[in-house]
C-alpha cells in the first residue's frame, strides 16, 4: 500500500509483525524508550508527511505506559504532518469503566476517548468493546470489529460434536454476546447467574412466623371517628366531660404473613352519638402445592426441570448439607428479641442500587471475584438450561479473574453434568495467577482467546489448556479496507467451511 505506514507499540511488537506480513509490508521505524523516572520518550525515525499512519498498540499488563505511549506516538506523528492518523487498538484500556458506579465515580473510557482526540486521532480501530455504546465517546469514526466470526470457524473445525454443545453466558450481562454465537452457530444457549444469598431469609421466616400465631378475630369494633379526646355532653349538669378514645386497631396479618388493609372509616354520623362498624378481616385462602384442578390449562413443569440451583462457598460448589458461614453468623437473630426483629425487617427494603436505584451498574471482574472469593459470604448459583451430557462453550468478552468462570463451569458439570466445557473470550487478560488456577481446574478442558492482549510465550507454553487464535488476518483486511475507502461490512459476517 502507497503512502501508508504501520507503526508498532511496545505492547504488542508480534501482532504488528503479523499484520504488516499480511499486507505485503515492514513496520515503520520508531525508537521508544523511557527515563529513569518512568517517563515516556518517542522518536518517529521515518517521514511521515502526507501519509496515512496506522499506530498499532494494545493494552497490556503495564496499562498506563501503553496508553501514554499510543497518545505520544500518534501526537508526534500528527506533529510530523502525516495526512491521517489511525489508532488501531485491539484491546481497549479502561473499557470496563465506561459507566458511572457510583456517586462518585469516573467514567473513565470516556476520558480516554477524549485524550485521544486532543492527541490528533482520525480514525479507531478496535475489537470487542466491553461496552459498544463506548463508539458514543468519541469524535472519530470507530471500527469496533468481532472476533466471533474466527471464534465460530474454530469451533466449527475443532470441536467434535459442536452441533449439539450449548452455549452458557456466566453472568446476566453478557446473554447478548451469548446468543448472538448462539445464533450463528445455530445452538441452544443457557444462562448462569449468580447472587448473593439472603442473610434475612432466616429472619424473614420467623417474623412471618411470629405473625402468623396472632389471633384473627372475625370483626373488629372500630370507632368512626379521630383518636382525638371526644367532647360529649352530660345530660345531668349539661357540662361536657372528656372521654378516653379507644386504641387504634393493631395491624392484622394473614396466614401467610401479609398485612390486612382495614376498610376505611365511615363519615362521622351527624348526631352525637357514637356508632361502631364491625369491618371483617378477610384471609386469603392458602394455595395448595399440587398440580391445578382439571380443567385448568397451562400446567406444565418442563421448564422447572432446565433450572438447577446450587451454593457457592468461596468460588466453589459445596454440596446442600455443608454448613453455611452465614447462617452461623446469623443464629443470635433468632432469639426473640425486639430489636433483632426490628433490624431483621429490614429485608422489606429494596437493596439500594448505585447511583440511587439504577441497576444498570455491573459489577467489575475484580468485585465480582472478590466477593466470591469472600469465606463469611454465601452465593447462590443457578443454571438455566438444560446441558446434560453436551458440550458447553462459555462465553465472555475477556477473561480476567478466574472465580466466576471456575464458579460456572463447576455448576454446569458438577449440577448440569455436562460432557466437557470450553472457557472462550476475545481478551484473555489473566491478571494475577488466572490462567494457572484454570489450568488447574478440573472443569474445564480447553480456555480459548486471541491475542488482542499479549501473553507471554513463556506462559502459554506452560499451560497446555490455553489455545490463542490469530487476529492479524482481521486487523489487516481492517487497515486495508480503510486506507482505500472500502467497506467493512464484510469482516462481521461468518463464513461456513
Amino acid at each position: 500500500m502507497r503512502n501508508t505506514l504501520i507503526f508498532a507499540g511496545t505492547s504488542c511488537p508480534v501482532l504488528t509483525g503479523q499484520i504488516c506480513e499480511n499486507l505485503g509490508m515492514t513496520p515503520a521505524n520508531a525508537e521508544l524508550t523511557q527515563f529513569s523516572n518512568g517517563e515516556t520518550s518517542v522518536r518517529i525515525l521515518t517521514s511521515v508527511r502526507e501519509k496515512d499512519v496506522f499506530v498499532v498498540q494494545s493494552g497490556s499488563s503495564k496499562i498506563n505506559d501503553s496508553l501514554m505511549e499510543l497518545l505520544i506516538m500518534i501526537s508526534a506523528c500528527k506533529g510530523g504532518s502525516a495526512n491521517k492518523v489511525t489508532a488501531v487498538i485491539p484491546y481497549f484500556p479502561y473499557s470496563r469503566q465506561s459507566k458511572k458506579k457510583s456517586h462518585r465515580g469516573a467514567i473513565t473510557a470516556r476520558m480516554v476517548a477524549n485524550l485521544l482526540d486532543v492527541a490528533g486521532v482520525k480514525h479507531v480501530i478496535t475489537v470487542d468493546l466491553h461496552a459498544s455504546q463506548m463508539q458514543g465517546f468519541f469524535r472519530c469514526p470507530v471500527d469496533n470489529l468481532h472476533a466471533e466470526p474466527i471464534i465460530a470457524r474454530w469451533i466449527r473445525r475443532n470441536v467434535p460434536n459442536w452441533r449439539d454443545a450449548v452455549v452458557v453466558s456466566k453472568n446476566a450481562g453478557g446473554t447478548k454476546r451469548v446468543t448472538s454465537l448462539a445464533d450463528a452457530l445455530k445452538l441452544n444457549f443457557g444462562l448462569v447467574t449468580t447472587d448473593r444469598k439472603r442473610t434475612s431469609n432466616l429472619t424473614a421466616s420467623m417474623i412471618m412466623h411470629h405473625l402468623d400465631n396472632v389471633e384473627h378475630q372475625p370483626a373488629l369494633e372500630t370507632p368512626l371517628e379521630d383518636s382525638r379526646p371526644l367532647a360529649t355532653a352530660d345530660s345531668r349538669n349539661g357540662v361536657d366531660s372528656e372521654k378516653t378514645p379507644n386504641r387504634q386497631p393493631r395491624a392484622i396479618a394473614d396466614s401467610q404473613g401479609s398485612p390486612t388493609r382495614p376498610q376505611r372509616r365511615a363519615p362521622r354520623a351527624s348526631s352525637g352519638e357514637r356508632t361502631t362498624v364491625a369491618i371483617p378481616v378477610v384471609t386469603p385462602p392458602r394455595r395448595s402445592p399440587g398440580p391445578p384442578p382439571d380443567g385448568v390449562d397451562g400446567y406444565d413443569d418442563a421448564r422447572v426441570r432446565e433450572v438447577t440451583h446450587a451454593r457457592l462457598i468461596r468460588g466453589h460448589i459445596v454440596e446442600d448439607d455443608h454448613p453455611s458461614p452465614t447462617l452461623s453468623a446469623d443464629n443470635s437473630v433468632i432469639d426473640d428479641d425486639h430489636m433483632a426483629m426490628s433490624h431483621a425487617s429490614s429485608m422489606f427494603v429494596p437493596e439500594r442500587q448505585s447511583l440511587g436505584g439504577s441497576g444498570d451498574a455491573v459489577a467489575s471482574s475484580d468485585e465480582e471475584d472478590n466477593a466470591l472469593q469472600n469465606p463469611k459470604i454465601e452465593h447462590m448459583i443457578t443454571l438455566v438450561g438444560d446441558v446434560k451430557n453436551r458440550t458447553v462453550f462459555i462465553v465472555d468478552d475477556m477473561i480476567d479473574k478466574p472465580g466466576s468462570w471456575i464458579a460456572a463451569a463447576e455448576t454446569v458439570m458438577m449440577r448440569g453434568f455436562a460432557k466437557k466445557v470450553y472457557c472462550i473470550a476475545t481478551h484473555g487478560v489473566f491478571g494475577g495467577d488466572c490462567l494457572e488456577q484454570l489450568q488447574a481446574c478440573e472443569c474445564i478442558d480447553t480456555v480459548v482467546v486471541t491475542n488482542s492482549f499479549p501473553i507471554s510465550m513463556e506462559r502459554a507454553r506452560n499451560n497446555s489448556k490455553l489455545v490463542v487464535l490469530d487476529l492479524s488476518f482481521l486487523l489487516a483486511e481492517a487497515i486495508r479496507r480503510n486506507h482505500y475507502g472500502e467497506t467493512i461490512s464484510p469482516l462481521f459476517q461468518h463464513t461456513d467451511d
